[in-house]
């Protein structure tokens, strides 16, 4: 045998004890090997679709607010800059446990993990809707904890897919799965919206939900496995399980694969961007389209809000056709560019930003052009989710792709999406308090705070640029066994092209 293996082999006796050797002439078994981990293709579907709901539910979540948010103002009696705050606490507490749930993701049971995340974000959603005006201090808290559970989820959810399939068929797989990224967010401010309206009350809205929510649970318990990390490519360490590392080794390793370093700066400003937008754009909206006389200015609940379905309907339309839109292209474009993903990132990016200037400055001279651009601009930003999903998932070795994730989201929403509703809730509030009290110029205080939002999609259009120039060395690292491991020396590409590492012809070693 190859490796320099010995012709005799020992026989096992009773009891699988190892008897005499064999004659002359007699050829050694091949040695017994655990059996791979394998799930039959209809399987590995059915577990994506649930995901796939369940994504749907858990960003239907996220915006669900946003969609009643002059009612939720009404009630509570809140300004802008702490309605806000309201998607703050949401983020906030989402970012804190995402680390948590990153840990407990890369070592125990990824589906009790989510499970309990399902059970924590229904029961926190339903029980804020009983909580009196008096109380918005509690409605606050209510949103943390739903934030908390959305962690679970946002962090293990792609880890599994990223284990049940591999390269061209992952990034489809993933394509699906994010498309119900802006599908659910459109569904959260039509179903607010609608709900609403039928029934006079915003508060039926967060009471349907749990409904959902329930028949979430069961599908996932019952028809998602739990595959072992890895499981679904040729990496050996990644199937067997591998040895097992710190947080702090997975952090460290983290830390020096550049390519996860800026496509989570990147992913960071595509998260202030769609934060900010996703939370104020329908109130924007609303007050432009009062301020071209169309509808009358609102001071009492409930406040119908035309575009809440209207915005919700277009993030749903621009979103799946974007992910499809930006999935194939890297289908296409990786065979001929090994580079594609990140560059089509930082395309859609760059175009993103003269899109949603030209979305904000034209609102006040026609609606309609607004309305265009800012529908293109979603468009252009929706092209990305699945495509930084597949950066991820291919440069980072599978038994810490669960703190990977966890690291993203959290470097993401500290410095996206957290802070940025309340930061231009908080600019148009400062604006406001130095101009004459008028529908008009609460409009235009609310439109200059967004033009932050166009310099920051710009600098993430720059990161995945960056991004580009460690690609091919980060993947190479990621798929080979032995490198890129978190307690691993940094190993060039060039050096393991040398040892013919990459092209799987050198030898293994073998302890005597």
């Amino acid at each position: 045998m190859a490796g320099g293996m010995s012709a005799e082999c020992p026989e096992p006796g009773p009891g699988g004890a190892q008897g005499q050797s064999p004659g002359p002439g007699r050829q050694c078994p091949p040695p017994i090997t655990p059996a791979p981990w394998s799930l039959p293709r209809w399987r590995a579907y059915v577990a994506a679709a649930v995901l796939c709901y369940i994504n749907l539910l858990n960003y239907m979540n996220w915006f669900i607010i946003a969609g009643v948010l002059l009612d939720v103002q009404e009630v509570f009696q809140i300004s802008d800059s702490h309605a806000g705050l309201l998607q703050t606490v949401f983020i906030g507490c989402l970012l804190l446990s995402a680390p948590v749930f990153g840990y407990l993701g890369d070592r125990y049971s990824r589906k009790t993990t989510m499970s309990f995340g399902i059970l924590l974000w229904s029961g926190a959603g339903l029980s804020s809707s009983f909580i009196s005006p008096r109380y918005s201090w509690l409605f606050f808290l209510s949103r943390g904890v739903v934030g908390t559970g959305s962690a679970s989820y946002a962090t293990i959810a792609p880890t599994v897919l990223g284990d049940l399939f591999v390269r061209d068929e992952r990034t489809r797989v993933l394509a699906v799965f994010y498309i119900f990224i802006p599908v659910g967010s459109g569904l959260g401010y039509v179903l607010g919206s609608a709900v609403t309206t039928l029934t006079g009350n915003w508060r039926w809205a967060l009471r349907i939900m749990p409904c959902l929510e329930a028949v979430a649970l069961i599908l996932l318990i019952l028809l998602v496995p739990d595959p072992p990390r890895g499981a679904a490519e040729t990496q050996r360490e990644g199937a067997a399980g591998g040895s097992r590392s710190s947080w702090c080794e997975d952090v460290r390793y983290l830390g020096k694969n550049w390519s996860f370093v800026w496509s989570t700066l990147g992913v960071t400003a595509m998260a202030f961007v769609t934060g900010a937008l996703g939370f104020w754009a329908p109130k924007f909206l609303l007050e432009a389209r009062v301020v071209h006389g169309l509808q009358p200015p609102c001071f009492q609940e409930p406040c119908s809000n035309p575009d809440s379905l209207i915005f919700g309907s277009l993030t749903i339309m621009t979103g799946v056709i974007g992910v499809i839109l930006g999935a194939e292209a890297v289908r296409r474009y990786k065979k001929v560019i090994p580079r594609a993903e990140p560059l089509i990132c930082a395309s859609s990016l760059l175009a993103t930003a003269p899109c949603l200037y030209l979305a904000l400055v034209l609102a006040p001279t026609t609606l309609l052009a607004s309305y265009v651009f800012l529908g293109l601009g979603e468009l252009l930003l929706s092209c990305n989710w699945a495509v930084v999903a597949d950066i991820l998932l291919s440069v980072v070795v599978p038994r810490c792709r669960g703190t990977a994730e966890a690291l993203q989201i959290t470097v993401g929403h500290i410095l996206g999406d957290a802070g940025s509703p309340y930061l231009t809730g908080l600019i148009s509030s400062v604006l406001r308090a130095r101009r004459p009290d008028s529908y008009l110029q609460r409009f235009l205080s609310l439109q200059q705070s967004f033009l932050c939002c166009t310099f920051v999609i710009a600098l993430g259009g720059g990161c995945f640029l960056l991004t580009a120039l460690y690609l091919e060395r980060d993947e190479a690292r990621a798929w080979q066994p032995g490198t890129g491991t978190p307690d691993s020396k940094d190993v060039d590409s060039n050096d393991l092209e040398r040892q013919g590492l990459l092209s799987g012809t050198a030898a293994s070693t073998e302890e005597p």
